[in-house]
C-alpha cells in the first residue's frame, strides 16, 4: 500500500484536494478529525488536558472547551508545546490504527492530510509526498475574504508556518493553487493518476 502525506500551509486549498482525492474513491486519514476524535469526553488524553491546564478547558457537560484551551496555548508556546506532548502521541496512534485498518483491507492508496507534516518530521514515514500551494499574496487574500482577518492576523498566521518554498522542495508532488476550481480539480486529478501509477507498480514489485 502506497502512504501518501498531504500538506500545505494555511488557505493554499488542501482540504480541498483533500476533498478531491475522497470523491474519486481514495481512503484520506484528516489529522483535524483526528484530534477531535483523540480529546473527545472520555479519552485519557483529555483527563491528561484537564489535569495540566485545570477545570477551566472544560465545558459544563464534560467535553473540551476548545477556546478557552485555545486561549491558553496560543498565548504561551511552553504551554502549546506541553498540550502537543499529550494529543500528539495520540493523534499518532489513531493515524497508524486508520492505516493498519486500510492495508487490511487491500487499499492500494491511503492519504494521510497532514497540516504540520514536515513540522513535525511525519514526512519520513510517507512513502510519498504532496504539497499544496498558492502565493502568498493569494493565501492572505483569501485568509482576509473567507476568514474575516485582518491583513495583520493574516501575515501573522502566514508568517507561523514554514515556508512553502521549503516544503516544495521536500515533495514529491505540488499542485499549485493559483485558478479556478475546475483548474485545481484538473491538478489534482494528474496528480492522483501518478500516485496510482506509483502504488500498482509498488504492489507489482511486492
Amino acid at each position: 500500500m502506497l502512504i501518501v502525506g498531504l500538506t500545505g500551509n494555511i488557505a493554499a486549498g488542501k482540504t480541498t484536494v483533500a476533498e478531491r482525492f475522497a470523491a474519486q474513491g481514495v481512503r484520506v486519514i484528516a489529522s483535524d478529525q483526528l484530534a477531535r476524535r483523540a480529546v473527545e469526553r472520555g479519552t485519557p488524553a483529555l483527563a491528561r488536558i484537564a489535569e495540566r491546564f485545570g477545570p477551566t478547558v472544560l465545558a459544563p457537560d464534560g467535553s473540551l472547551d476548545r477556546a478557552a484551551l485555545r486561549r491558553i496555548v496560543f498565548a504561551d508556546a511552553t504551554e502549546r508545546r506541553a498540550l502537543e506532548a499529550i494529543t500528539h502521541p495520540e493523534v499518532e496512534r489513531l493515524r497508524q490504527a486508520e492505516i493498519d485498518a486500510a492495508r487490511a483491507a487491500g487499499l492500494p492508496l491511503v492519504v494521510c492530510d497532514i497540516p504540520l507534516l514536515f513540522e513535525v518530521g511525519l514526512e519520513r514515514r510517507m512513502d510519498r509526498v504532496v504539497v499544496v500551494d498558492a502565493p502568498a499574496e493569494l493565501r492572505r487574500t483569501r485568509l482576509v475574504r473567507d476568514r474575516q482577518l485582518s491583513s495583520a492576523e493574516a501575515d501573522a498566521m502566514i508568517a507561523a508556518q514554514w515556508p512553502a518554498e521549503s516544503k516544495r522542495a521536500r515533495a514529491d508532488h505540488v499542485i499549485v493553487n493559483d485558478g479556478s476550481r475546475e483548474v485545481l480539480a484538473a491538478r489534482t486529478d494528474a496528480v492522483l493518476e501518478r500516485l496510482r501509477e506509483a502504488a500498482a507498480a509498488s504492489h507489482a514489485s511486492a
